[in-house]
């Protein structure tokens, strides 16, 4: 099945299938996202083998192959140490591709050093990678090829990250125009590399969801719809049946971008098409296919479904809320160190008080408080301190809600105050402004509640 489809992809794209051809895909890195996550290990492992063997033809090729197999590993697994081999494999190819004097292939190398460092960050909020992923990537996009437009669009999504964080909306618009020549020069490449074609598509959607994060945090409705206009054109031309994870990756990154717009207008109908639209992406993928963009577009459309609810006061959208993020957390419960986690957590946290708000019903509530103890007990500060206080700032939150159902101060909003002002001080040291923020609005809500409360 898959040498006929490798050779239909190369007739029909003119894409030439170089280097390895061992393995499921025979270094076809299009055909990846069509392998389980059992299959893609098996896969990373044997280019891990084909790239060691004495006198392998096209060793840097084979290396690059191995990275961006261990990348894709990573992405659906969030493992550690999946990354660590990825990035190896790139710094190798790299090497190997320097000794050679082929700048392209330094460049595609250096390109993919730079997005494993990227999805690290993203992972495990591990700012020490953003650095290293603008070091490299700024190098690469010295040079010419395929590589250097890759390294081009990655540098400009993550300044726009940057400037996002820092609440920087000017910023984050000068980073999406830095994205058009280099995805312009990517998409050339994708006429005839498929690789290239799906990378132009993620790289669309990330920036589809940089562009709706900006308008939110701006109050800008004009830059969701065009981060609604970059993931509909990102959709085009990809076939859910031989790009699953591509298809889906960018229909919940739609998705996302109609909740954004359904939470600054409270409009029903963009949050029933985000639900409608991460559903559609959860029928894409499986838990076995892919773990972590399985819990990822659980916890993407538990957040519509918080949206739906509260634009239609609907006790029942926080119920199935709440379902998604169990379903995601059954994923996470064994990982620890991702953000994801701290996010999954957060979201239930927000359904279950907002489900006890709506219907009054304390033992919702209680329910509530008790798996957030549980999240708590389950962290280590010392390993993930924002993880922890994450948890801490939605257990103040619970604790604030129901003095508000119950009218009366039972202890629990001294103890919702000793838990924000640790958050602060974990996301002030970490250097989380938007978390910090969050952790003093919290405190002065308590401030300002105290002297009345009974």
């Amino acid at each position: 099945m898959f040498e006929f489809g490798r050779e239909l992809r190369r007739l029909l794209s003119g894409e030439p299938v170089v280097g390895a051809q061992d393995g499921l895909t025979g270094g076809d890195a299009a055909l990846l996202e069509l392998l389980d996550i059992h299959l893609l290990t098996n896969e990373a492992r044997g280019a891990d083998i084909a790239a060691g063997r004495i006198g392998s033809k096209d060793r840097p090729t084979r290396l690059l192959h191995a990275a961006a197999c261990w990348r894709e590993v990573t992405r659906r697994t969030g493992d550690a140490a999946a990354l660590r081999k990825a990035a190896a494999a790139a710094e190798s190819a790299a090497d190997a591709f320097r000794a050679i004097h082929r700048p392209s292939g330094v460049a595609r190398a250096q390109a993919e050093q730079g997005l494993n460092a990227l999805l690290g960050a993203d992972l495990f909020g591990d700012e020490g990678l953003t650095g290293a992923a603008e070091h490299v990537l700024s190098e690469a996009v010295k040079a010419s090829g395929m590589g250097a437009a890759m390294a081009g669009v990655a540098l400009a999504g993550l300044r726009g990250r940057v400037a996002l964080s820092a609440g920087d909306v000017a910023g984050v618009a000068g980073a999406v125009v830095d994205h058009e020549a280099p995805l312009a020069a990517l998409a050339a490449s994708g006429r005839v590399s498929v690789s290239a074609r799906l990378a132009v598509a993620e790289f669309r959607a990330e920036r589809a969801d940089l562009l709706a994060l900006a308008g939110l945090k701006g109050r800008d409705i004009e830059m969701i719809e065009h981060g609604l206009r970059e993931a509909t054109a990102a959709l085009a031309g990809l076939d859910p049946d031989y790009e699953p994870l591509t298809f889906a990756r960018v229909t919940a990154a739609r998705g996302a971008a109609l909740s954004l717009k359904a939470e600054l207008t409270a409009e029903v109908d963009p949050a029933a098409d985000a639900v409608d639209a991460l559903t559609a992406a959860l029928d894409l993928v499986t838990r076995e296919h892919s773990p972590l963009d399985w819990a990822r577009i659980q916890a993407g459309l538990g957040q519509a479904l918080i949206v739906l609810g509260e634009v239609t006061d609907s006790p029942r959208a926080f119920e199935q809320a709440t379902t998604c993020f169990d379903r995601a957390a059954l994923v996470l419960k064994d990982q620890v160190a991702l953000t994801l986690r701290a996010r999954v957590a957060a979201g239930k946290a927000q359904s279950l008080g907002r489900l006890a708000e709506l219907t009054g019903d304390l033992a919702v509530l209680d329910a509530a408080v008790a798996a957030q103890k549980t999240e708590l007990c389950a962290l280590r500060p010392s390993a993930d301190p924002v993880g922890w206080a994450v948890a801490q700032l939605n257990l103040a939150r619970l604790y604030e809600i129901r003095a508000e159902i119950t009218g009366r101060d039972d202890a629990g909003l001294a103890a919702a105050a000793v838990a924000l002002a640790t958050a602060f001080d974990v996301f002030a040291e970490h250097g989380h402004r938007s978390l910090t923020d969050l952790a003093a609005q919290a405190l002065e809500r308590l401030r300002a509640r105290q002297p009345s409360a009974h």
